[in-house]
């Protein structure tokens, strides 16, 4: 792949709806996640009534690109080498002497499956998305809990934590007013969710008005996605996309082959029967990337229409289309929002109708860049005293870079730009901070000279 990249060379763009085209105001979403999941678990299976009460700080807990060890209880913060920089027991963290007594300084056990972004496991679990961790913390309290009433070898809440996950958010749940999540969110929609910038409203119609054909996949089913897209993009959504595509069950939309997963029509938000291939734009259910890149080639008149996918969560979005569609994807990270640098003085030469809009004052920190934790992009080596030589790359930080085209904090950060654009690729060079648009995260900046892409 070229050096540079530009939507205008782009055919489709495909784009995720949660955390994606449509934001949430995260504090509020992250405390309705985590009390919807808590009152399952109290109240239907039992759990210490205390896991109810959440102390105002307490979500910092939560961050991305964490790893839950489900039988031993521990969180971790994987190096890119798969090493533990950071852990905790629970709540609890761990000190760099516990550390590395517990975990030495080698590749964590699991760290080759992770790394292959397996997901199905009873042994682990990876939190890279902002519906899932609130989770996190319940998990930590969870074992907290059950080891302030008798210290366990290995646990077994987590079957009890999935089924929480289910029942909030099933199919159905948004139907049948199941749950605390859907419920909640119907009847305070201006309380969770922001309004998509009329910046981006006004450039996903310059992008179809240029010729692009745009798609929206996500995992939410039809009524959920019906009710976010109306409450943030407006009633006329449906005019902004030529295909609609939800309960898509990601990453196996882009991993499963067709027979596997048809698309399915859609009645009154109710599924109907399986097509065996894809013959016009609509709106569908399920499916799969084959049959879909199928249909693009018709609507394009193109052999191998160039495809880039927007989205948020590399587990689900940004790995799959890349590794198994071999899309271009533009990964959508908030916490780049919560580090404010300045556009490095090399761009501060090109003239303002090539700058993107993003002003950083206006930007509110998204989420809470996590005290216990520490950046999302790299770490110090647990124990050794040399700080200098001991900053490394997180594991989340080289997915970045090896599985995404370029990252951006929102679409909005690129809205104003002029579509031919050309952004600098994470795999054009050695650089560890090529592809941040409109800048690179600043904990980065310090290892950039020592880091080589692998």
């Amino acid at each position: 792949m070229q050096g540079d990249f530009s939507l205008a060379d782009c055919d489709v763009m495909g784009f995720d709806l949660d955390h994606t085209l449509c934001r949430y105001h995260l504090p509020q979403s992250a405390r309705l996640i985590y009390d919807s999941f808590a009152h399952y678990l109290v109240t239907e299976k039992g759990y210490d009534k205390d896991l109810l009460t959440l102390a105002p700080d307490s979500l910092d807990f939560c961050c991305k690109g964490l790893v839950l060890d489900i039988e031993e209880g521990n969180f971790l913060k994987l190096a890119e080498d798969g090493t533990v920089l950071r852990a905790s027991h629970g709540t609890k963290c761990m000190t760099s002497e516990e550390i590395l007594e517990t975990f030495g300084r080698r590749e964590w056990k699991h760290f080759s499956t992770v790394s292959g972004m397996v997901s199905r496991s009873a042994k682990y679990y990876l939190y890279d998305n902002y519906f899932d961790l609130p989770g996190a913390l319940l998990c930590a309290r969870v074992v907290d809990s059950l080891d302030q009433h008798d210290r366990q070898k290995t646990y077994d809440f987590w079957k009890d934590m999935v089924a929480a996950i289910q029942h909030n958010y099933k199919i159905s749940a948004f139907k049948e007013d199941c749950g605390m999540y859907f419920p909640e969110v119907k009847n305070n929609p201006d309380k969770y969710l922001q309004r998509c910038p009329e910046s981006v409203k006004k450039w996903l119609k310059q992008l179809k008005s240029a010729g692009k054909i745009l798609l929206l996949i996500t995992s939410s089913h039809s009524d959920y996605c019906r009710l976010l897209c109306e409450h943030t993009i407006g009633n006329d959504f449906e005019e902004y996309f030529d295909v609609v595509i939800t309960n898509a069950l990601k990453p196996g939309f882009f991993s499963h082959t067709p027979n596997q997963r048809p698309f399915r029509t859609l009645e009154n938000d109710e599924e109907q029967e399986a097509l065996l291939s894809l013959d016009k734009p609509g709106w569908y259910s399920q499916g799969n990337a084959i049959q879909l890149y199928e249909l693009l080639k018709k609507m394009t008149g193109k052999l191998d229409p160039k495809v880039v996918y927007f989205g948020d969560s590399m587990h689900s979005d940004i790995f799959p289309a890349r590794h198994y569609s071999n899309w271009e994807t533009v990964f959508i990270l908030e916490e780049l929002l919560g580090d404010k640098v300045t556009v490095p003085a090399e761009n501060e030469s090109e003239p303002l109708e090539k700058k993107g809009k993003y002003e950083g004052s206006q930007l509110k920190t998204p989420y809470f860049i996590s005290e216990q934790w520490g950046s999302y992009f790299v770490d110090r080596l647990p124990g050794l005293e040399n700080a200098e030589e001991t900053l490394v790359r997180t594991w989340s930080c080289k997915c970045i870079s090896t599985y995404s085209t370029i990252a951006i904090p929102s679409l909005e950060a690129i809205a104003d730009l002029p579509l031919d654009y050309r952004f600098t690729r994470f795999s054009s060079n050695n650089s560890a901070t090529a592809g941040y648009y409109p800048s690179p995260p600043r904990a980065l900046l310090p290892i950039e000279e020592s880091v080589t892409m692998k």
